[in-house]
């Protein structure tokens, strides 16, 4: 895991000087802090914090890391969600490291990570707790992510890894009636997904080198490795924009973002043995994306990004390779195969 912790630990302790007292002794007494990171994403927020208030659980605190927005958005969390803590960071942290400054301030025993472009069901909190309290093995748990203008179609279910690098979200454009059935996933989707704090320490936190984009299915993936599950609970419901933050669902930074850390994913976590069973896949993958981007104008930012991973994927750490989770990384390894399937499966659902 490549993580800055000097900024983290700097950020934290900053952070825990002005909200000391008994406003910070409330974190301890609550199962769940929710964590949402922002940058200028003011016009999210009523949908996003008001639908909090209406969650049938209160057992739960509100954090929300702001990266350094200029669209007023705390002064106007804090005029109208006084409830609400915030806090402040001096430049953008992205995704990765804003996240990361959240999860080091909490002491609850789950962390709720979501997306400022959502709203959440009324039993979202309390189904995710279910879940996550059914098995100690339960590494995350991924919200039923639907679409926030086409309350028919699924956003999210879970997210899904193939041997040709490709992520993808499972049962997008899909019918929501179709995924009503718990599942185990590759990795949960961090914009509205539950975490078990203690195994941060087992398995790293988000990746900063990542900034974003991928930076959850790394994590997924490395909780994979240690023999935790990342699952999918269909009744802990939220209806997401998308691309809130970046603003499009294509554009030359997120193009240049995702395949730079797509090699990432698979230096850090695949070991050589395994790289090389999979390198023919990986290069028809990266190939047909290329293909795919120059058709969309993207094609550019696509090599650069494939580019920038290859010359500095040494700057991340790799998983380090232990003989007792051979097995586990044979079960990835069938369900990189399995996913491939999948993904085509859906992806002609979707053409059709």
């Amino acid at each position: 895991m490549c993580v800055s912790s000097s900024l983290l630990r700097a950020e934290n302790i900053q952070h825990q000087k002005n909200n000391c007292g008994k406003a910070w002794v409330a974190y301890m007494e609550k199962k769940v802090t929710i964590v949402i990171p922002n940058y200028n994403g003011k016009r999210f927020l009523d949908d996003c914090l008001s639908s909090l208030e209406r969650q049938t659980s209160k057992d739960f605190e509100t954090l929300v890391i702001d990266n350094a927005s200029q669209d007023d958005s705390v002064s106007y969390i804090r005029e109208h969600y006084p409830w609400v803590k915030i806090a402040v960071m001096r430049h953008n942290l992205g995704f990765s490291g804003g996240v990361n400054v959240g999860i080091g301030m909490c002491t609850t025993p789950y962390v709720l990570l979501l997306n400022n472009d959502t709203r959440s069901f009324p039993k979202m909190v309390e189904e995710l707790i279910k879940t996550m309290e059914s098995a100690d093995d339960i590494f995350s748990v991924s919200c039923k992510m639907i679409q926030f203008h086409d309350h028919e179609k699924m956003d999210d279910a879970g997210d899904l890894y193939t041997c040709l690098g490709w992520a993808f979200q499972r049962g997008v454009g899909q019918p929501v009636g179709d995924y009503r059935e718990p599942a185990e996933v590759f990795s949960a989707c961090a914009g509205a997904a539950m975490y078990r704090r203690e195994l941060f320490a087992k398995v790293g936190l988000f990746d900063e080198l990542h900034f974003a984009y991928l930076e959850d299915l790394d994590l997924g993936y490395r909780a994979k490795i240690q023999g935790y599950r990342n699952v999918y609970c269909p009744t802990a419901k939220v209806y997401h924009v998308g691309s809130g933050t970046s603003g499009s669902k294509y554009n030359s930074f997120k193009v240049k973002l995702s395949a730079r850390n797509s090699v990432y994913v698979n230096y850090k976590n695949m070991p050589l043995p395994q790289l090389i069973l999979n390198a023919p896949a990986l290069v028809a993958g990266y190939f047909v994306k290329w293909c795919f981007f120059m058709k969309i104008g993207f094609g550019k930012d696509y090599v650069d990004g494939l580019k920038e991973g290859i010359s500095t994927r040494k700057k991340c750490k790799k998983v380090f390779f232990r003989g007792r989770d051979i097995r586990n990384y044979w079960q990835i390894q069938k369900e990189l195969w399995e996913n491939t399937i999948t993904y085509i499966i859906e992806l002609a659902k979707r053409k059709l």
